[in-house]
């Protein structure tokens, strides 16, 4: 993606992403339920289970413009870290209607390896 977004543009690559994702989303979706009904579905959900589509166009905009930047394994390892850590903060408090897990000293370590990773990944 940042190869794509150094050469037509950050924003002209997540578009076309975008685009060519939402193509092949819909033509998945058509031939395993033969119906488009679970868009119309989704529009009825509460407001806070969409934002997983905000949050992926968000990603996708990060990568296409970090990866030049500072790399693809820098890119990836920070990605990866925050959605750990992310993924923590709603297991221990259980947000978005999700099963309280307490966040145990060997999944803290993990989540400070994995950061440490990052920032390490940081260096050139």
């Amino acid at each position: 993606m940042s190869s794509l977004g150094d050469r037509i543009g950050t924003i002209g690559a997540l578009a076309f992403a975008t685009v060519l994702s939402a193509v092949l989303a819909l033509v998945a979706l058509v031939v395993a339920q033969r119906s488009l009904g679970a868009i119309a579905r989704a529009t009825e959900q509460p407001w806070w289970m969409l934002l997983g589509g905000v949050i992926g166009l968000f990603i996708l905009l990060t990568i296409t413009y970090a990866g030049s930047q500072i790399g693809t394994a820098a890119t990836v390892g920070i990605l990866i870290a925050g959605q750990l850590v992310m993924g923590a903060v709603i297991d221990r408090f259980g947000l978005f209607g999700t099963k309280q897990i307490a966040l145990q000293w060997p999944r803290l370590l993990g989540i400070v390896l994995l950061g440490a990773g990052a920032a390490l990944s940081l260096r050139k």
